[in-house]
């Protein structure tokens, strides 16, 4: 795939002809050190110019209505928020909720990308790490709500809440409700949740929170993670009964709770695609409930529905379901888990933050294809770096080696590297190379074009400039 103009939607502005490349170079001031950088100056051949690169502020695109709290947490003096809906092509950061994004959304000037919410199945993540663009997301954000919709989902399935509900509503229409209402609540007898067992198949914020709350009602908790993390670990009841496989979870289970990320691929293939299938459903009590507020592709439909007709078994889902959506054993809801005021706030609040987090200092949290970095304080009157590069052989050396060859010293550095992405941090001192200013320029260039560097970025108080761009041996700053 093709990293140039049919992919960025940024060049599809560019003019006919490819004379007028036009540009200035940024000069910040900090401390004792005059520095110049390159802003807008290579590689664009852009009619409106001088409207486009207007610097200063940080320019954010949301697509989706993001919640305002969320959107607070960009400081007016520092960020400009422009919707989708706007002209804006010179975003430099995009926020957005369920819009499946296209690369061609995705401008040459995007160096972040944030997701309000856990899956980022809208997003093209892997094309997004070839071309050095960290995705984040917002796990735990919503793990509250769709917690509290699991706990409804048990009750849904214990009391046959919803067929009394519609019931009442037939009886009321034909004048009889209260004439019936007493003789046929035998019709929608139950259970109570105290005593009986719960499955929790994965363990992460919303596992572990609906765990504990479970275990506060009274029932008795299995739990079933494979890569159970330790902040995870730590919020679970100390009642729980960790077992070795999802078969060993759900034997004996009056309710199974699926809370694990879905992956393209067969559990053969190493993905998760109908992990819930003959395999495990063969396992099941014969009127155990499900739930299922994780995804709909976890679970083969087909297998459910056998399971739904060959005895008094239930399942819950707030996902569609071709198979099971009218089955008298189903309650198929809206996709509700995350849907409250609550939930969007501080989905939208983390995303914001991951995103300031990055581009104001360059760490990196919560992101699905990039390492976690936790960074020190940028030291007093230095200029921090960045610097994406493919994760190959002999990287560091050549990126370092340019530092030397301008003279300047590295106060501190940080490399960190995920699957094939390595991200580099570097603090430098613009008084080591003998003057009284420093010209990046030459050495962002320098820095970017080689061979397997995808972008690179000076952080120094000049919100949206200093951002650089390898695009198959072309210059874009």
């Amino acid at each position: 795939a093709t990293m140039l103009a049919p992919s960025l939607a940024i060049l599809r502005r560019s003019a006919a002809s490819s004379s007028r490349i036009v540009g200035a170079a940024r000069h910040l001031t900090g401390g004792s050190a005059n520095i110049s950088v390159d802003h807008y100056s290579s590689g664009w051949k852009i009619d409106d110019i001088a409207d486009f690169t207007k610097e200063g502020k940080f320019h954010i695109k949301t697509y989706n209505k993001i919640s305002e709290e969320g959107l607070k947490q960009f400081p007016e003096e520092k960020y400009e928020i422009k919707p989708s809906e706007w002209d804006a092509f010179n975003a430099h950061a995009i926020l957005l909720r369920s819009h499946k994004l296209q690369e061609s959304e995705v401008d040459v000037s995007v160096r972040a990308i944030a997701r309000c919410g856990a899956g980022t199945n809208n997003v093209p993540v892997a094309r997004m790490t070839e071309l050095g663009i960290p995705v984040f997301n917002t796990p735990g954000a919503n793990a509250n709500a769709v917690k509290e919709l699991v706990l409804c989902g048990m009750l849904l399935g214990s009391r046959r809440v919803v067929d009394g509900i519609n019931h009442m509503k037939e009886l009321g229409a034909a004048g009889q409700a209260r004439e019936l209402v007493e003789k046929d609540k035998a019709m929608f007898g139950g259970r109570e949740l105290k005593g009986k067992t719960l499955a929790v198949v994965g363990l992460g914020h919303i596992g572990a929170s609906t765990a504990r709350d479970a275990a506060a009602l009274g029932m008795d908790i299995v739990g079933y993670d494979p890569g159970l993390s330790i902040d995870s670990a730590l919020k679970l009841p100390r009642e729980i009964t960790l077992v070795d496989s999802i078969s060993s979870a759900v034997a004996n289970a009056d309710y199974i709770s699926l809370n694990i990320p879905y992956i393209k691929g067969s559990p053969k293939q190493g993905g998760t695609h109908g992990i819930f299938g003959n395999d495990v459903i063969s396992h099941l009590k014969s009127d155990a409930v499900i739930l299922n507020f994780a995804r709909g592709e976890l679970v083969d439909s087909d297998a459910m529905k056998s399971f739904l007709d060959s005895g008094d078994g239930r399942y819950v889902t707030d996902f569609p379901d071709d198979v099971c959506w009218d089955h008298k054993n189903a309650v198929v809801l809206p996709h509700l888990g995350a849907s409250t005021e609550e939930a969007e706030d501080q989905a939208a609040a983390m995303a914001a933050n991951t995103i300031r987090d990055y581009v104001e200092t360059g760490a990196i949290k919560n992101s699905v294809n990039f390492p976690e970095t936790t960074l020190p304080d940028r030291p007093a009157n230095s200029i921090r770096m960045t610097v994406v590069n493919k994760n190959i052989p002999g990287m560091l050396a050549h990126i370092t080696e340019a530092f030397a060859k301008a003279d300047l010293n590295i106060i501190q550095q940080i490399n960190h590297s995920r699957g094939d992405i390595a991200y580099n941090v570097l603090d430098i001192d613009p008084t080591s190379n003998g003057g009284d200013g420093i010209c990046l320029k030459d050495l962002q260039r320098e820095l970017t074009m080689l061979e397997g560097v995808l972008s690179s970025r000076v952080l120094f108080d000049c919100p949206g400039a200093g951002y650089a761009r390898n695009i198959e041996g072309s210059y874009f700053i």
